[in-house]
């Protein structure tokens, strides 16, 4: 059954690729963030199972590797996993460590993947307007207003999921959740909080746009789309 929820998803979300018609885009795409988050609850293990949550690095390129990484935190998060910024790759760029069980690992790699994607799309297709002094600060808040609204409209979909389980299912996830913070604890006993600041239309505008994103496709990027590989 999990398998062909993840099935009907991605179908979902071709869809939602195919289509020029917003309306058409924003419904697939709720379609698509409900089941992805029935998902998560279907995929929770009988209370009193033992699972040990996992991690992985993720680098993102330069140019725009901290707004790449603020996606990939964010997304990681709604979907119940701990992300931490943790600094420069080898070759530039930044890192995200991403802590959390192996269902939600699959569901924010599955999402990134496809929003980072999404997110250069979009960035190509923005005209930024006229009295705008800096064009690259009107991209830089476009791609933060993008996240954040992808961000809200995870969440949102993730409470409506939850609402739905019983008490049984609410207590596996409050203990999941302490479980992975301790797992966190242990590899990041200091941990600092950062928050991007943002301003002007380019924000707005992202928002717009976040909140007809699509959310599909499997496997995180093994390379940049255009659009943000250029200031």
């Amino acid at each position: 059954m999990r398998e062909r929820t993840l099935e009907r998803v991605r179908k979902l979300l071709a869809k939602a690729e195919r289509t020029d018609n917003e309306h058409e885009r924003a419904t697939f795409m709720a379609a698509a963030s409900a089941l992805m988050a029935r998902h998560g609850i279907d995929s929770l293990p009988p209370a009193g199972t033992r699972q040990t949550p996992g991690d992985r690095i993720v680098t993102l390129p330069n140019p725009w590797a901290r707004e790449k990484a603020r996606l990939v935190s964010l997304v990681a998060q709604a979907v119940r996993c701990r992300p931490l910024l943790v600094g420069r790759g080898e070759s530039g760029g930044q890192r995200v460590h991403v802590f959390g069980f192996a269902a939600d690992l699959e569901r924010a790699d599955l999402l990134a993947t496809s929003l980072l994607l999404q997110m250069a799309t979009g960035l190509a297709r923005v005209r930024v307007p006229g009295e705008v002094t800096s064009v690259r600060a009107y991209r830089r808040s476009w791609l933060l207003g993008f996240t954040d609204e992808v961000y809200r409209l995870l969440c949102a979909a993730e409470s409506r999921a939850e609402e739905t389980v019983g008490t049984g299912a609410a207590l596996v996830l409050a203990d999941r959740r302490a479980e992975v913070e301790r797992v966190v604890a242990a590899h990041y006993p200091n941990i600092r909080v950062s928050v991007p600041r943002t301003s002007g239309t380019g924000y707005r505008d992202g928002v717009a746009a976040g909140r007809r994103a699509d959310l599909g496709r499997t496997g995180m990027p093994t390379a940049t789309a255009p659009e943000l590989t250029g200031g």
